[in-house]
């Protein structure tokens, strides 16, 4: 099913990829962790503080608050994994498991029109993107329920 297995270096991340690649060798790579929250890391996101509150209420209108990794980086460091893979031409089906804003950054950086849309946009647990490396280029990412997965080949 997958010729290439990469995760954030994250338990759950690697777990995901796990079970979902069966037994291939999974290569960890640390531009695929969650963002860096800083002094916001492990806090109770039900009461945020009102920085953190006002950042999760607008995330492209509002800056990530002092000491936590502005959304710029996100999309950065995920660009930079991308362009690593489309460069060194890796062929086949790849599988990248990550984690929600990561997984925004890394739609960001492949949806350049998307002016901020995915940083709104609820991505829930194992959610499923797939996009494809045409004439050297990605193309922009489609969601797949996971009930359509089942009629995908080869899942």
């Amino acid at each position: 099913m997958f010729d290439h297995v990469f995760s954030s270096p994250l338990g759950r991340a690697v777990q995901t990829a796990a079970l979902i690649s069966g037994k291939k060798e999974i290569q960890t790579d640390e531009r695929l962790i969650e963002m860096d929250y800083g002094p916001f890391e492990g806090m109770d996101l039900s009461a945020p503080d009102g920085k953190l509150r006002m950042f999760f209420s607008d995330f492209v209108h509002n800056p990530a608050p002092e000491g936590m990794e502005q959304l710029d980086s996100v999309v950065r460091r995920l660009g930079e994994f991308l362009e690593e893979i489309r460069t060194r031409e890796i062929q086949g089906n790849i599988l990248i498991s990550t984690h929600a804003i990561a997984m925004k950054g890394a739609l960001e950086y492949l949806s350049p029109d998307s002016k901020g849309s995915y940083w709104s946009k609820y991505i829930g647990n194992c959610a499923v993107y797939v996009c494809e490396i045409k004439d050297g280029r990605y193309t922009v990412p489609e969601e797949i329920k996971l009930t359509a997965m089942k009629e995908m080949p080869g899942v």
